[in-house]
């Protein structure tokens, strides 16, 4: 199936991890041009060189997303080597395990800019181009915590939440311009992520790490954790011109771990 991306100029946040880098392989794969933004250089070359083996057009921009200010100097250099930003996607880093109380302000202040407020400043940044062309995709990658709140990952459950409720009003203002927003939330995705999070809850369970992956591989009915590559597919569907009705939406890429409807 032809998804209708050669030569479409996407810019992918957190390109240097696990979940973002498939996901540039995924629209690599698709002709896409790629502009990989992430905070880790080695992780930016690494993937660079995988997009570029398959054949795309890639830049690297080593950028800390809590930088605002850095908004404007970034996407102008997008524009003036790749062309103006068609395809966005949110894919942010996670802060740490914490309870939902007792957190100092300060940590919650510094997640929500680099996790929130970088993702609508820079949203707002590339609409205007998008609405020019009649065209665009805002791809927001969250978690299932936004659906069903994971213990001891209060921060997280609670700012991707908020990216949730700015998505789904973003796609009723901007879906007669020919541009989408929708959600896109991973289960257990076999990534670096997953697997801090599992050493983390057998650290503070006083148990092995292999005890964990066996529960929660478990719960899955899919019996199995997803692999990276499976969610770059599915984000490059959505960022397709194929998937053009599709606006608003929330779409779990889990292997059915949600219970819930």
């Amino acid at each position: 199936m032809d998804l209708g991306l050669k030569d479409k100029v996407a810019l992918v946040l957190g390109a240097g991890g696990g979940l973002g880098g498939a996901i540039a392989r995924s629209l690599a794969a698709e002709g896409a041009k790629l502009a990989l933004a992430d905070v880790s250089a080695e992780g930016l070359a690494r993937i660079a060189a995988e997009v570029k083996g398959l054949g795309a057009e890639a830049i690297t921009l080593e950028w800390d997303l809590a930088d605002l200010a850095a908004i404007e100097t970034n996407v102008a250099r997008i524009e003036a080597e790749l062309g103006p930003v068609q395809v966005l996607v949110n894919n942010t880093g996670g802060p740490p395990p914490t309870p939902a109380a007792g957190q100092d302000p300060a940590l919650w202040a510094k997640h929500f800019n680099a996790m929130v407020l970088s993702v609508i400043a820079l949203t707002d940044r590339v609409l205007p181009g998008m609405k020019a062309a009649g065209w665009g995709r805002v791809v927001t990658s969250t978690s299932s915590g936004v659906v069903a709140p994971i213990p001891n990952l209060g921060i997280s459950n609670a700012l991707r939440s908020t990216l949730l409720g700015w998505s789904k009003t973003l796609a009723r203002e901007v879906g007669r311009d020919g541009i989408t927003a929708n959600i896109i939330l991973p289960g257990r995705i076999a990534t670096s992520r997953i697997r801090f999070l599992d050493e983390q809850k057998a650290k503070r369970e006083g148990r092995d790490v292999a005890q964990v992956e066996a529960e929660s591989t478990g719960s899955i009915p899919a019996g199995r954790y997803g692999e990276p590559q499976e969610y770059g597919d599915a984000v490059a569907f959505l960022a397709s011109t194929r998937a053009s009705y599709i606006n608003g939406s929330v779409i779990r890429v889990d292997g059915g771990l949600i219970a819930s409807i």
